[in-house]
């Protein structure tokens, strides 16, 4: 074995099968086969896998389109599905649906093996013999779980030691060390992990760990320097209870805190976090290191102002290596430097005193706890230094008319330029109406209106009527940095918020640097090109 190989840890990803195990969670047969192409081509995991046996008619549909994909691409190999002890049952069932490995699910602690199955342990190794020469005589590869194995391994070694000894043996290929509880310490896998790889040195470890203690990331880690050869993660920490190591912090911290080394692509991370998020309804929190959306985001102006005097807070975490830019947020804690950030982004350029005064209004918005963008700047700006003009567009007037066994309609006039263009039009609700005038009113001035992807609105306890409505809607933009980009309304009413929101969003897009505006023109046109050669 090269020293290159010794170094490289291999990285199994279960999101496909542990990660659906999340609560309210279900891919459907083509979600399933999008993500296995991610994981596999685009992010370049070692291996994925998919299923588990027996489950449902879905389950074998998604595992037959995804094994099919596979093989046309000489990744069968790398595609693993669960199986169980049930002789030639999960056998014949990864056989069906053209799939090379099974990956045996296995009692690893003999609590388990006596309570759950009512099974003597000798009685178990028998159960797990007759179904390895069933897959052996498939001419499936054979991996094993120990299910609950920190228990068995802590609590009854001597079952563990017969159950390694049997899959020596037998000829299975890894040996999955399951954390199912997560229940060990970092101090316990150094420990433990060490005692297997010290009592089968040539035999191959994985670690499968849980998060129950918040250590699974730390719990890999420590597996990984105690010689296990490979660890399990799942995207987003997806899983059983709290979920399984997470894929993106596993990686970056191996990569940047051991010598050892993966083959996973390192800037595709982010985007593949986004698609699991959409995929499983299960939300990102924004402050989840590496994939979190403000993880990149430097609040404090003392942190705007070190970066832009020499990179100072700065670590290896850059944005850029997991694709994704650095921002500098606008609020009551941000500085000179964080405004200077923002103002180059957009292209505008302001006075020494000008700008003062506009950081002076972002700190006082800040303080009333509005939240601040990058596309509130030109607003501010024009409010600040009384200049409409900064203003490109506006929703010189709009009426929104809806009633009882009434279909909705709307009227939207917008200004633009020194021209105005009106248009109604009716809609599923009042909104729906406004925004469908709204695209035939943008269109007559060449505007493309980007697609509404989220509508959030928030509004203060207390329950008076005539609270202010917070609306906050998320709109997907050829470009927008990350494909998204949001805006905020405020109003007592909370269709003059959304309208709000609707108007700084038109601004957004027409203030959008032109190099960018470009780009996005040149790439859907080459996109019109390769349909129309299809």
């Amino acid at each position: 074995m090269s020293k290159s190989d010794r170094n490289h840890i291999a990285v199994m990803d279960t999101t496909l099968r542990d990660g659906e195990q999340t609560p309210d969670v279900a891919y459907s047969p083509a979600e399933k086969l999008q993500l296995a192409r991610l994981l596999l081509a685009d992010v370049k995991l070692d291996r994925i896998e998919i299923a588990s046996t027996r489950v449902s008619e879905g389950e074998r549909e998604a595992a037959r389109l995804v094994v099919d994909w596979a093989r046309k691409r000489r990744m069968l190999s790398r595609v693993e599905i669960l199986g169980y002890c049930d002789g030639a049952a999960s056998v014949n069932w990864i056989v069906g649906t053209g799939g090379r490995v099974m990956n045996l699910l296995v009692k690893g602690s003999e609590r388990h093996c006596k309570i759950q199955l009512g099974l003597e342990p000798e009685q178990h190794r028998a159960a797990v013999t007759q179904t390895i020469r069933a897959a052996k005589k498939k001419r499936l590869t054979v991996n094993a779980y120990l299910e609950d194995w920190s228990s068995g391994v802590r609590d009854s070694f001597h079952y563990v030691f017969a159950m390694v000894e049997l899959f020596a043996s037998l000829g299975v290929e890894r040996i999955f060390l399951a954390d199912t509880l997560g229940i060990f310490s970092p101090a316990e896998v150094t420990r433990y992990v060490g005692l297997m790889i010290t009592a089968w040195p040539k035999l191959t470890f994985e670690f499968h760990g849980h998060n129950d203690y918040g250590l699974a990331t730390a719990n890999a880690l420590a597996a990984v320097r105690a010689g296990a050869q490979g660890v399990h993660t799942s995207v987003n920490g997806l899983g059983e209870r709290t979920g399984n190591v997470r894929l993106a912090e596993i990686v970056a911290a191996l990569h940047d805190h051991t010598h050892f080394r993966t083959g996973i692509a390192e800037s595709r991370l982010s985007a593949l976090s986004r698609l699991v998020e959409t995929f499983s309804g299960k939300d990102v929190s924004a402050n989840t290191p590496i994939v979190g959306r403000d993880v990149y985001t430097q609040t404090a102006g003392i942190h705007a102002d070190g970066d832009a005097k020499g990179d100072l807070y700065a670590t290896r975490l850059l944005p850029s290596r997991f694709g994704e830019q650095r921002r500098y947020a606008l609020g009551k804690l941000a500085g000179k430097a964080s405004l200077e950030h923002n103002l180059k982004g957009l292209g505008i350029e302001l006075s020494a005193e000008n700008k003062s005064l506009v950081l002076q209004r972002i700190v006082e918005l800040g303080d009333r706890k509005n939240r601040i963008t990058v596309q509130d700047l030109p607003y501010i700006i024009a409010d600040v230094l009384k200049s409409p003009a900064e203003l490109l567009l506006r929703v010189e007037s709009y009426r929104v008319v809806v009633g009882t066994d009434e279909t909705p309609r709307a009227e939207v006039v917008l200004s633009y330029r020194g021209k105005t263009a009106s248009a109604k039009t009716h809609g599923d609700g009042g909104y729906d109406a406004f925004m469908n005038a709204l695209r035939k009113a943008a269109k007559q001035f060449d505007i493309e209106v980007p697609r509404l992807v989220d509508f959030r609105v928030r509004i203060p306890p207390g329950g008076r009527t005539a609270a202010l409505v917070e609306t906050v809607i998320t709109w997907k933009s050829d470009t927008a940095a990350d494909g998204t980009f949001s805006t905020l309304g405020l109003d007592s009413d909370q269709l003059a918020a959304a309208v709000i929101a609707t108007e700084k969003m038109l601004n957004a897009v027409l203030t959008q640097p032109k190099p960018a505006k470009k780009q996005a023109k040149r790439a859907r046109k080459k996109s019109q090109k390769t349909r129309s050669k299809a």
